[in-house]
């Protein structure tokens, strides 16, 4: 397993690559979400922007995920779900968010952050 702050930076360097406000717009709204294996999803149909802005967030996770996983010796998708510990417990009240058993669900105002046991 990689370690916690070098998930932080990947995620902190993911999230600034891809400050758009078509992106936040639609995560504010619920449409885009954090996804479980570090990815972003859509729990709703985003506009074309937010989805392309989205994706293109993804390709650079996608991207740090590979070259973390080369240098420490682990899958992308261990990386990735490291990742998404960190990602998901930043969700905000009101966004939607992934959990590995493919339900989206919207983070309520008081509700804890949705992070799963294994992320401890």
């Amino acid at each position: 397993m990689i370690h916690r702050w070098t998930a932080l930076a990947l995620v902190a360097a993911a999230s600034a690559a891809g400050a758009q406000s078509a992106y936040f717009d639609a995560r504010a709204a619920g449409q885009v979400g954090e996804r479980f294996d570090g990815y972003l999803g859509f729990a709703a149909p985003p506009g074309p922007q937010a989805r392309q802005q989205a994706e293109a967030i993804n390709i650079r996770r996608r991207a740090l995920y590979t070259d973390l996983a080369q240098r420490r010796g682990v899958s992308p998708q261990e990386v990735g779900i490291t990742a998404g510990c960190t990602l998901l417990g930043r969700v905000e009240a009101g966004e939607s968010y992934l959990l590995a058993d493919g339900s989206w669900r919207r983070r309520s105002p008081g509700q804890p952050a949705p992070v799963p046991d294994y992320c401890s």
